[in-house]
């Protein structure tokens, strides 16, 4: 999802990716109410719970407990069925029926049918829906374009064969179609639920694990078990989400919160093995990328020679090292280890100041003295400029004499108005949604992808990228994505940062707390035992 990051889119699946971007930990404070079974976490207020609109990992997070959908991503990330027990697929790779289990329910009790799933598609789809996924997530389904244009109302690809079979057509025999299936943008939505109000996810009747008990915006959210939900149900009773802003390793520290993200400030406190802290600490692996965009469609930045020039212009070994303490790895390429396609041998833009000045000098510029005026996008409040980014920007004025001013968006909006709101540089990032280097590739740089936000092009990239997706030989398939990876980066159609890691302390109590690659917990597997 675009999506998509943050420490607690993703984003996200983009987060908010924009306050991990600061390397700050998300703040919040807990309270423990109630006996062992309740864990207390903090966290941001969600921006939305309607699957069909959410794009930030927080929004995420709380969707994927609320809310399911026929096919999920266990714990290897591997494609597992959730409503739909089982499905086939027909020998030309274009249609998949899929058979619903019998016992699903909404939350008032309501059967879930086929229907339902047609319904919450092309209401996603709808143009009066808004929604910024959809186009990205069902639109390998037939007709998918006709409903997101507004040339009709019904997904043509979507046939309802009875009340518990669905048969869905896609354009094209791609491999990753089920692992799009298990983005929160399919997932199913009640009709009536959603006629209730344009606010109705305040009170959303879902099909996940947990049910929306209590929403104080600003104070507390809070997540009941959900008794009668048709899968692996939580041990919990209930998950407590403090939201008023409160640093969430002072309150760890004092036993008001049972798990916490741990932050740069804090490394030195939780790795130092003469504080009893440090065995509390648990790193998980992340496929994520932070990266500063550049606005392709508009000077300077429409010069390859330019983007070039500031990519070799930073040195990120040094900026990551004094601004993160290195709790995250320096990116040279775009896929992050763990991701199919991961390419160790990358030729990546390697810091080079002499050769930053020659790309200026052999650009249509000539000189920095006759560049436009450069201002980069951030999200954030209150003026301040986070430790990578301040650093970043102190390369550019060193290496190249190259003065960036920083804007401010909320991060409420940052991800939901970047592409209108966008200046010459933007600082960005993005969470896998699924294993699959198309999720980065294809998502974040294809021409008129929903998610390539810096509007970059190249007709080159285009046509490895057509051929990947469509590939059946997995080996052919990802040497392919590794050639379309390498363009990317020797085009510098962006400036890759960091690829994150997820630092937390867990009490002992605390059993089975554990971070997905996406970026979310798995909170239905986790217990209480003291």
């Amino acid at each position: 999802m675009s999506h998509k990051l943050s420490l607690g889119n993703k984003a996200r699946k983009i987060v908010l990716l924009l306050l991990c971007l600061a390397l700050i930990a998300p703040t919040a404070i807990a309270c423990r109410i109630g006996s062992g079974a309740t864990l207390n976490l903090s966290n941001s207020d969600p921006i939305t719970l309607d699957p069909a609109l959410a794009a930030d990992s927080t929004s995420d997070m709380y969707i994927v407990q609320l809310f399911s959908g026929l096919v999920r991503l266990d714990q290897n990330l591997q494609v597992a069925p959730d409503i739909a027990s089982s499905w086939d697929i027909s020998n030309s790779g274009k249609t998949y029926t899929f058979h619903l289990r019998q016992d699903v329910k909404f939350d008032d009790g309501k059967p879930v049918t086929a229907a339902d799933f047609k319904y919450s598609w092309e209401r996603a789809l709808s143009p009066s829906t808004g929604s910024s996924t959809a186009g990205t997530y069902l639109n390998d389904i037939v007709g998918a374009s006709d409903v997101l244009s507004g040339r009709t109302t019904q997904l043509s690809g979507v046939s309802i064969l009875d009340d518990y079979t669905i048969r869905v057509t896609i354009n094209a025999p791609i491999p990753y179609f089920l692992e799009k299936m298990a983005f929160p943008t399919a997932y199913v939505v009640d009709k009536a639920n959603v006629q209730s109000g344009s606010n109705w996810w305040l009170h959303p009747n879902g099909t996940g694990p947990f049910k929306l008990q209590q929403w104080q915006s600003g104070q507390v959210l809070i997540l009941q078990r959900n008794d009668n939900y048709y899968g692996e149900k939580a041990q919990l009773n209930k998950v407590v989400f403090i939201l008023t802003g409160e640093n969430p390793m002072g309150l760890y520290q004092e036993g008001s919160i049972d798990v916490s993200p741990v932050s740069a400030d804090y490394m030195g406190l939780v790795t130092d093995p003469n504080n009893p802290i440090s065995k509390e600490l648990e790193v998980f692996p992340e496929l994520s990328l932070t990266y500063i965009g550049f606005n392709a469609s508009e000077p300077p930045f429409d010069d390859a020679n330019i983007r070039q020039a500031f990519s070799y212009a930073v040195d990120k070994e040094k900026v990551i090292s004094l601004s993160a303490q290195n709790i995250v790895s320096p990116a040279y390429g775009i896929l992050p280890q763990g991701m199919p396609g991961y390419n160790a041998n990358l030729n990546g833009l390697q810091f080079d100041p002499e050769k930053a000045k020659e790309l200026i000098a052999a650009s249509k510029y000539g000189n920095v003295s006759n560049l436009p005026p450069i201002v980069l996008t951030v999200a954030g409040v209150g003026g301040g400029i986070s430790g990578v980014v301040g650093g970043v920007i102190e390369e550019w004025r060193r290496n190249l004499g190259v003065e960036v001013t920083v804007r401010q968006l909320e991060p409420e909006i940052f991800l939901y108005r970047i592409n209108q709101e966008k200046d010459q540089l933007f600082l960005n990032g993005w969470i896998a949604d699924y294993p699959d280097p198309q999720d980065f590739l294809d998502l974040l740089f294809h021409t008129g992808a929903q998610n390539n936000i810096g509007n970059y092009s190249n007709p080159r990239l285009d046509s490895l990228l057509d051929q990947a997706a469509v590939e059946q030989d997995p080996s052919i398939r990802l040497q392919t994505y590794q050639a379309a990876e390498q363009l990317i980066v020797q085009d510098a159609a962006v400036l890759p940062l960091f690829f994150g890691r997820n630092y937390v302390v867990v009490e002992p109590y605390v059993k089975n707390y554990v971070l997905s690659p996406l970026g979310y917990p798995l909170l239905n597997k986790v217990s209480i035992q003291r």
